[in-house]
């Protein structure tokens, strides 16, 4: 993978980027850019939507909604978002300097 041009608009990590701005739009501009000059960042948005995408399953099945694998799941995209997040604020504030 490796850069920007290789995300399909089907592809896992366009998805997960288009996911990361919906759901931290104090940062969707500043994400735009940095996906463009760090493409590794092209693999977390893969890993958002995977994870969101398998959470979503998981709260769907019929049981226990306090399941640990639905609480692994919501861990595992906080994360990701906090990640997006400390990197977008270290972009921007070499980038201010």
């Amino acid at each position: 993978m490796g850069h920007f041009s290789d995300i399909s608009p089907q592809g896992a990590g366009q998805r997960g980027l288009w996911r990361l701005m919906l759901k931290l739009p104090a940062i969707r501009g500043g994400l735009q850019l940095l996906i463009v000059k760090r493409p590794s960042l092209v693999e977390l948005c893969q890993a958002y939507e995977d994870a969101c995408v398998t959470l979503q399953r998981l709260r769907a099945e019929p049981g226990d909604v306090n399941c640990p694998r639905i609480r692994e799941y919501e861990t595992i995209c906080l994360e990701i978002e906090t990640e997006v997040i400390a990197c977008c604020l270290e972009f921007k504030a070499s980038h201010d300097q």
